[in-house]
């Protein structure tokens, strides 16, 4: 494994970038994959990344040297920096110091919607979107919709929240939600503090599309207009609301109840 150690080296300048620049990550298609549980379920799912990048701490430790060893021995290019200097990639504190860069996964959206979806209107709070991505993997949904409004859901927070669920999913960014909308083949179910009826008496044994919206603001009135529903999570406390992330697990959780029963 060769080790760098010059500020000035070309590959360490470009890690910086990818590091601290969404702009640079979407520009060229790369995600970082920061610490030891992304890097296996990257490996896992999708296989051998682009770079494995170390810190010298990391060659020390049993487990990101058994990885480091699997990408070298899969022909990956393998480089370490000195802590210092891999620090400034990553944001994990007291990690490992192992991190991939990947091609960020490009799906093409299909025609209509005809399988259960989430559909995300501005969601601006990465650790919401991350959160509502892992519940949406274990029950075993498999496509997410995101406005351009959206945060970026390869940004490094989001993935962390996420815990590896962006290897069993297809996430679309920067869709029109109104046109997915009014594409759609299956009903579009949006959640509303104002709706008259219970997500617990929805219909949810066929598929479904799920329309979340902004933490503030919910769901943009174009949008909801559109929907088939619009339901409630009923609640017995004087909070006003649920964070959109419980909320998202809550009816996640009620349709794979009601497949199952």
């Amino acid at each position: 494994m060769k080790l760098i150690t010059s500020p000035y080296n070309s590959l360490y300048k470009e890690l910086k970038l990818l590091a601290t620049r969404s702009q640079t990550r979407r520009k060229m298609g790369k995600s970082l994959l920061d610490g030891i549980h992304l890097a296996e379920s990257y490996l896992q799912h999708y296989g051998f990344p682009a770079l494995c990048v170390a810190s010298e701490t990391a060659l020390l430790n049993a487990e990101a040297a058994a990885l480091i060893a699997r990408c070298e021995a899969g022909g990956v290019q393998c480089v370490a920096f000195p802590d210092a200097q891999f620090n400034v990639f990553s944001q994990v504190e007291h990690g490992v110091g192992l991190l991939f860069v990947v091609d960020t996964p490009q799906f093409a959206a299909p025609a209509a919607l005809t399988q259960s979806a989430v559909l995300l209107d501005n969601l601006q709070d990465p650790g919401n979107l991350g959160s509502i991505l892992r519940s949406a993997a274990a029950a075993g949904i498999k496509q997410i919709y995101c406005s351009s409004g959206t945060v970026h859901a390869w940004s490094p927070k989001v993935l962390r929240a996420g815990m590896g669920a962006h290897f069993l999913l297809h996430i679309f960014e920067n869709v029109d939600l109104l046109e997915v909308v009014a594409s759609a083949q299956i009903p579009v179910l949006a959640t509303s503090s104002y709706a008259q009826k219970s997500v617990f008496q929805a219909d949810l044994k066929a598929p479904v599309a799920w329309l979340f919206g902004h933490e503030g603001q919910g769901v943009a009135e174009d949008l909801l207009a559109q929907a088939s529903q619009q339901v409630v999570i009923p609640h017995l406390g004087e909070m006003e609301s649920l964070n959109v992330a419980a909320a998202a697990a809550i009816c996640f959780f009620e349709q794979v109840r009601q497949t199952q029963s």
